[in-house]
């Protein structure tokens, strides 16, 4: 059965091999320094050192203080210490809150070695470990021999430091640590950019399910089950939705292809931990190397066909694990019974039946078509910003958990507090009882005379109203004294209240004041009906009252207390509750957006968030998106009227006839970093770019504990929430690589590395000239379409030496099967230094090509060279086959017992 290219399944792939450039000696090391990382060479790594002079944060002052100490504390050459003291003018220009269109370009930083820098960060971190106004305690050091060395160690003083000097404290160190490993390796590699292409080659019978022996003229019924748990389900597999619009993207689950992608996801989440954006589904980590063999033969080959063989197979696996068929037998003896299927064995002989699995054969192909230059770089906190919506859902939840708690005691409620309190809670509260009151109280005084000496005793008799009691009582009297009490007393009365210290017997006509008792008020505290009793002698006439003044109980102050905190209570509760319901109300809206939001949603924010660190990186951490002038544009454009044009709040903005600027606004400011930006959205492969996330790593450790614990439905957005940093592999778009090279290593985009100042541009020109050399013609990366080219790889093999011509060279070879005419040929190998590609002009004879011309000398007498066409699909480095089972089954019926046997 012939091939059917038509249905060829196509599975984006990729290889991310990180290069490993040799070290090279710093001009000017001191001895012991001689061997530097690349990053040290005179000219690069200057939008590195950048971002990271720019997170220091540096205060004023701390400049000078950092270079003297890193030059007290040692390990920097005399040299490296005069070195660094010269860029203290550029270093300085970052203190404090610099503007930033007065910053010093990254160019700047081209020729300040990568070591000086880190030394000058962990001395900025010793200096903020002092506290304010403190002095610092060095600690000498001693070689071997006893000699007394610059001191190594800085110890601070015992004084905790501010919250504001922990972070800068952190901020030094964590700073300094990221950019000693981001210079400590290569952040050039390149991305081999492959396919897999699995075509329907045929149908094979599979494994034995079942065997039904029959005696002969025995019949039997079958019953036979089929089901499979995702027989009719449809989905639409994530990376194929997100990046391939493919014609495939919706299929059975059965589909080789789709098992296969999704098959590649699990393995990268969980045992590569890569989370890939782009259509490369899936993504090989190659060993470092250096930049050498690319071939079929080459490392990065074998792990790119030893991993797509292993996804193949994986798939299989998945489909035979989800595809189950039963067959049940019933055989009955003498008996009919009508079922699925009747069998009967009419012959004399016994008979075996025989169901094999139908297998469906797949040829596969792997190939690799084209390279791409990678800058790597790390990034703190790639789903900070993503990790709001989980803060805001755990503080609800938490805040959902707590029980009802009302603070407020009766006794806190006063006459002076309670409004406050009915204010705050939300209440209507009744009002205190009436804190005074009187009852005025008449005395009759009957039976006076103006000769009388009897004694008189009257009553005044009052009730004292419900809930108050008797705070004191006043009496006012007038009285004369009557003719025996001048005569016979000399002219004196008695005047007495009973019980009170009231006792007078002298000649006052007036009275007015409280009646006392003991120091006390008289009758204080009385409640209910009470009675004033008063003695009188030798007076004639008299006009005696009392006032009673009243308070209220305690019990009645009590009761109006626990009134008030019920109403209280009452209106905090139902107030809690409607907070509650609100709370959850909240909770299921934000459990609703995180948890349905679609998977390409999510992906696009992400890599949104990859994009948004990348950029703070690369133009460092100040760079601002939105700078104040440009928000100033949108705030302070009015209409006639003086109100606002623009909606800021919902981005409704510049939607009339101009853009309003009249005002001496202007956009001067956004013009700082367009080109830069522009540069790097168009040299970046956004679509292609890797990331993989590790955890903790840049975390501040207080956060872990929440972090750890996020949880989301999508484990990928998972991963990324909890990551502490990203290692985020850039893609350089074909033809970009010269120009990236120049921007990353000086800073400029205009300007160019001077010869042998820096090995990345040599790397960066030899990608592009292999990606030119090994596949012309072919079309950029994120192939689109379903069809396939048919154009097919061609491979011989020259024994002999050949020597440069600019005329027609004719070429022995050991087969010139499959070659073309006018296609290009590809003649030795990479490793040899002299590959080169060349047109074919005739093919003369099965032994024979003619070429163009040659470039270089080739050598085949003592190994032969390779020569190769490359078909339009790309380079094919590996070819094999699977076998994934079907829902069909085969039968066999044998009736020889020597062949059963």
């Amino acid at each position: 059965m012939p091939d059917l290219e038509n249905a060829s399944r196509r599975v984006p792939k990729a290889t991310y091999v990180p290069l490993v450039v040799p070290n090279a000696p710093t001009a000017g090391a001191h001895d012991g320094q001689q061997q530097t990382t690349a990053q040290d060479q005179t000219h690069g790594g200057a939008v590195v050192k950048y971002g990271f002079v720019r997170q220091l944060a540096l205060q004023p002052g701390e400049t000078a203080a950092a270079i003297q100490l890193a030059s007290q504390t040692g390990g920097l050459s005399p040299s490296a210490v005069r070195a660094l003291q010269s860029s203290a003018p550029l270093l300085a220009s970052f203190e404090g809150q610099p503007i930033n269109s007065g910053l010093p370009p990254r160019s700047a930083f081209a020729s300040l070695p990568a070591t000086h820098l880190a030394a000058f960060g962990r001395a900025l971190a010793q200096v903020r470990q002092q506290p304010a106004g403190g002095t610092t305690q060095t600690a000498g050091a001693a070689t071997p021999s006893g000699a007394s060395v610059a001191p190594t160690h800085v110890d601070t003083l015992d004084v905790a430091l501010s919250p504001a000097q922990m972070h800068l404290v952190n901020t030094a160190n964590a700073a300094t640590t990221a950019f000693e490993q981001s210079v400590a390796a290569s952040p050039i590699g390149m991305l081999n950019l492959e396919r897999i292409e699995m075509t329907p080659a045929g149908i094979e019978r599979g494994e034995l399910i079942a065997t039904i022996p029959l005696a002969p003229g025995e019949q039997t019924s079958v019953t036979q089950t089929e089901w499979t748990v995702t027989s009719q389900e449809f989905t639409s597999i994530v990376t194929d939705s997100l990046e391939n619009v493919s014609q495939t993207g919706v299929t059975e689950k059965t589909d080789l292809a789709q098992s296969t992608d999704s098959e590649t996801q699990h393995d990268n989440q969980f045992n590569i931990t890569a989370s890939v954006s782009g259509s490369y589904g899936c993504v090989t980590a190659s060993a470092s190397s250096s930049f050498a063999a690319q071939d079929k033969s080459s490392q990065s080959a074998k792990e790119s066909r030893d991993h797509a063989i292993a996804t193949t197979r994986s798939a299989s696996s998945r489909v035979r694990q989800e595809h189950k068929t039963t067959i049940t037998t019933t055989t009955v003896s003498g008996t009919s019974e009508a079922t699925t299927r009747t069998l009967q064995n009419p012959t004399a002989n016994p008979m075996r039946i025989d169901y094999f699995s139908l297998m469906r054969k797949w040829r596969v192909r792997l190939y690799r078509y084209g390279l791409r230059l990678t800058y790597d770089i790390a990034i703190p906190e790639p789903g900070g910003a993503l990790r709001e919506a989980h803060r805001n859902l755990s503080l609800l939840e938490a805040a959902a958990q707590q029980g009802f708690v009302f603070p407020v005691n009766a006794a806190d409620i006063t006459i002076a507090s309670y409004q406050s309190l009915a204010k705050q809670w939300g209440a209507q509260v009744p009002p205190p009882p009436a804190q005074t009151g009187s009852i005025d109280v008449p005395a009759p005084t009957p039976g006076l005379g103006p000769d009388d000496d009897s004694w008189h005793f009257f009553s005044a008799s009052f009730s004292v109203p419900d809930g108050a009691e008797i705070a004191g009582i006043h009496v006012v009297a007038m009285m004369n004294i009557n003719n025996k009490g001048t005569s016979d007393n000399g002219g004196q009365h008695h005047f007495i209240v009973l019980g009170s210290d009231l006792n007078d017997m002298s000649g006052t006509m007036g009275y007015d004041q409280d009646v006392l008792r003991g120091g006390q008020p008289f009758l204080q505290g009385g409640t209910g009906p009470q009675t004033i009793t008063f003695f009188t002698q030798w007076v004639g006439i008299a006009s005696i009252s009392f006032t009673v003044s009243t308070v209220p109980t305690a019990q009645t102050m009590e009761a109006w207390q626990n009134a008030v905190w019920s109403a209280l209570y009452n209106a905090a509760q139902s107030t809690y509750y409607t907070n509650q319901q609100a709370v959850t109300s909240q909770i299921s809206a934000l459990q609703e957006q995180i948890g349905n939001a679609d998977t390409l949603t999510l992906r696009r924010e992400e890599n949104d968030e990859i994009m948004k660190g990348v950029l703070r990186w690369l133009l460092g951490t100040q760079f601002e998106f939105m700078p104040p002038g440009v928000v100033d544009l949108f705030t302070q454009q009015k209409d006639s009227h003086g109100n606002p044009v623009n909606d800021v709040t919902y981005g409704v903005s510049f939607t009339g006839n101009d853009l309003g600027l009249s005002s001496p606004v202007s956009w001067s400011t956004m013009y700082q970093y367009q080109e830069m930006v522009k540069f790097i959205n168009e040299a970046i492969e956004w679509e292609n770019v890797l990331y993989f996330l590790y955890s903790y790593f840049w975390d501040v450790p207080a956060s872990w504990d929440f972090v750890r614990t996020i949880d989301h439905p999508d484990k990928t957005r998972q991963a990324f929430l909890r990551a502490g940093s990203a290692r985020v592999v850039l893609p350089v778009r074909k033809g970009y690589e010269a120009r990236w090279t120049a921007f990353v290593e000086l800073g400029d985009l205009t300007s160019t590395i001077p010869p042998g100042t820096s090995p990345y541009m040599t790397i960066a020109q030899e990608i592009q000239d292999y990606d030119d050399t090994n596949y012309p013609g072919i079309p950029p990366a994120n192939p689109g379409g379903p069809d396939l080219a048919s154009a097919s790889d061609a491979v011989a093999a020259c024994a002999v030496a050949l020597s440069p011509s600019s005329a027609q060279v004719s070429i022995a070879v050991d087969s010139t099967t499959d070659f073309l005419v006018g296609s290009q040929a590809i003649i030795d190998t990479n490793e040899s230094g002299v590959r080169e590609v060349q047109t074919i002009l005739a093919v003369p004879d099965a032994t024979h090509l003619v070429v163009a011309a040659l470039t270089h000398a080739h050598d085949g007498t003592t190994t032969p060279f390779p020569i190769a066409q490359q078909g339009e699909l790309g380079l094919l480095i590996a070819e094999w086959y699977e076998y994934t089972p079907t829902s069909g089954t085969d039968i066999a019926v044998t009736s020889n017992l020597a062949t059963i046997a």
